[in-house]
């Protein structure tokens, strides 16, 4: 099954990424735009929590799988626009129900109070029609943006396996070249 945004295929390979494969702390601040402090806090008050592996005292490891980073970036941005924790933890309880390939599809919408999911147009113009001011964050636009730089960290496998190497997008490439040259 492939997973395709508005712009197109988020996975062109048509695979979701693996479930075994994640980012340490580090590599998943940077992914989702967020301070390690961020990530230390939302780890331990269970907002946002390692799917992979979870620390277990100094010194070990949290690896955060490709959902884990897709909420990790979501949460950022409802709290970059001002909504409460407390609404924030609830999204994300709703948001952790669903699959990667589920996401793709939904649009998460707030007036700065309550976060509306929507998934189909009509859904979205009946949100609208309310006449409230209202700021839409596409998950698929999200997905987008950790797929063109997540082949740009390092990742690791939880059961100790190989990581098959991968063809980097067209994004990727294009900020390779605009390094080196």
């Amino acid at each position: 099954m492939r997973v395709t945004g508005e712009q197109g295929e988020l996975f062109p390979d048509a695979t979701v990424p693996d479930d075994l494969v994640g980012y340490r702390g580090a590599a998943a601040c940077q992914i989702a735009g967020i301070s390690y402090r961020q990530l230390d806090y939302w780890a331990r008050t269970q907002l946002v929590e390692p799917s992979i592996r979870t620390a277990h005292g100094s010194g070990s490891q949290r690896l955060y799988s490709f959902k884990d980073l897709l909420v990790l970036k979501i949460v950022k941005r409802l709290l970059d626009a001002g909504v409460s924790l407390q609404n924030i933890r609830t999204a994300v309880a709703h948001l952790r129900k669903r699959g990667v390939r589920d996401l793709a599809s939904v649009t998460l919408f707030s007036d700065g109070t309550t976060v509306y999911e929507c998934t189909s147009p009509e859904e979205i113009v009946d949100l609208l029609q309310g006449g409230q001011g209202v700021f839409g964050i596409a998950v698929s636009g999200a997905m987008q943006e950790i797929t063109g730089s997540i082949h740009e960290f390092p990742a690791e496998r939880a059961d100790g396996g190989e990581i098959a190497p991968t063809v980097p997008d067209e994004l990727t490439e294009r900020r390779k070249a605009r390094r080196t040259g």
